[in-house]
């Protein structure tokens, strides 16, 4: 027996709840560690207080308006109804590519900054990212016209709504290829140590798969595939994934806020030099004899990386 779409909504909106307080969660500790460690620079701490602010105020948006359908639908009308499109669905419809094309954007940036901020490398994700948001933003409209009872997208309307989902999709594998081919490129790249000697450096990982997961987003393109597949196929599990996706979209984004917060994030370990090639260094290692500039970071102490200059010879002891 096929599932309702008034059933996958409601499955839906019990797992968005549970999601959002996770998420709640997660933000006050991004929050915690960006006002107490601040080490990220000026301009970029400006960047992520924005996306956390923007991540926040859209991911709580939808889940008010879908608890204010839930709310109503129980209240007035039969439940059979309570999957009908209304002018708050559609609301929480356009939340969905909101806080999804802020995740976008984020994991963009990040991008810019691992390639030394080249924007020519960032012009193609951007464009199918917007590109994704513009094709999703007459959905809801055109549902409530052709038919707002559907327990799936109209056939009508399939393509243009795969489409805006697959487009953010390709921006999350472009932009985490991007991210992860270029660290793999600079950390074969032999740079001279103090003594002269060509040496290989490593990019720190946290020595977890989980931090490369949540580095690499992956947790995020994984929500996008499997919800592009449920769209494609107009199965009516994309109800379910479609709210509790929102949640996962703000929960993935706000744990590289946290990574970049603590200061363990790719874009933060990574320093030009004046020859155009790129260090890294170790979080736990010792910064005697390192020659690095810490430009995403704010630690002032004399013995931190982040205070090295180049032509700076390391103290003799």
């Amino acid at each position: 027996m096929a599932v309702s779409i008034n059933v996958s909504l409601a499955v839906g909106f019990v797992c968005e709840a549970i999601l959002y307080g996770v998420y709640c969660v997660i933000l006050v500790i991004s929050v915690a560690i960006l006002v107490k460690r601040y080490r990220v620079s000026h301009a970029t701490n400006k960047v992520i207080w924005v996306a956390n602010s923007l991540l926040f105020i859209t991911s709580t948006v939808h889940f008010a308006l879908m608890f204010n359908h839930f709310y109503i639908a129980l209240e007035n009308a039969p439940f059979a109804d309570f999957a009908n499109e209304t002018y708050e669905l559609m609301a929480a419809n356009v939340m969905i590519s909101v806080v999804d094309l802020i995740g976008d954007l984020l994991l963009i940036y990040r991008c810019w900054l691992v390639w030394e901020k080249k924007f020519y490398v960032i012009v193609l994700p951007l464009l199918a990212a917007f590109g994704g948001f513009g094709c999703i933003l007459p959905i809801p409209a055109l549902l409530l016209v052709i038919n707002p009872t559907s327990p799936v997208p109209p056939t009508a309307i399939v393509p243009l709504t795969t489409a805006g989902y697959a487009l953010p999709l390709c921006t999350n594998v472009m932009v985490t290829g991007l991210i992860a081919g270029r660290i793999w490129y600079i950390s074969r790249i032999a740079v001279m140590d103090e003594h002269g000697k060509r040496v290989m450096k490593r990019v720190p990982t946290g020595g977890h798969s989980m931090m490369l997961i949540i580095e690499s987003g992956a947790l995020y393109l994984v929500t996008q595939l499997i919800f592009v597949i449920l769209v494609a196929t107009r199965n009516p599990a994309e109800a379910v994934l479609s709210l509790a996706g929102t949640q996962i979209y703000a929960i993935a984004s706000t744990l590289i806020i946290i990574r970049v917060g603590l200061g363990i994030s790719s874009e933060q370990t990574m320093s030009p030099t004046m020859d155009s090639r790129i260090e890294f260094w170790s979080q736990q290692r010792s910064a005697i004899g390192m020659r690095t500039v810490g430009t995403w970071r704010n630690d002032k102490a004399e013995d931190s990386p982040s205070t090295a200059r180049l032509g700076e010879e390391p103290n003799e002891h």
